[in-house]
């Protein structure tokens, strides 16, 4: 049974002017440290932190019609796995809420210019 649903859209020049003028404490304020390592050692690095920032506000929006637990930026961190997949891991406060029968999966896809994600949670457990 699907939860929540969000989408989110941005540019990547929008993130690249964010870090030019900001630095290390805007990178710090939304990433995890795994996500900068990787998205720093990538060739388009900008549409990698960007795809990111739209996979987090795509998860907000997802969760949002689910729970009023408050998180941070670094609640929610976004990996892939070696085929390219990416996932999502919770810590702090939303560390153990895929563990209640819930599952969030992600979809990025990118442009030139532009980064979107899909969010989609679901229920685990069969509806009665």
């Amino acid at each position: 049974m699907v939860l929540g649903i969000g989408i989110d859209i941005i540019e990547i020049e929008r993130i690249q002017k964010s870090i030019d003028e900001y630095g290390d404490p805007f990178l710090k304020k939304i990433y995890t440290q795994t996500e900068i390592d990787y998205s720093l050692s990538r060739p388009n690095k900008y549409q990698h932190l960007a795809a990111r920032f739209a996979a987090k506000e795509a998860i907000y929006k997802a969760l949002s019609n689910d729970t009023d637990t408050v998180y941070s930026w670094q609640d929610v961190e976004i990996y892939n796995e070696v085929n390219g997949l990416p996932k999502v891991k919770f810590y702090g406060e939303l560390k153990d809420y895929l563990n209640d029968g819930k599952e969030i999966k992600i979809s990025m896809s990118h442009s030139d210019n532009y980064v979107t994600c899909v969010a989609i949670l679901t229920s685990t457990r069969n509806a009665s």
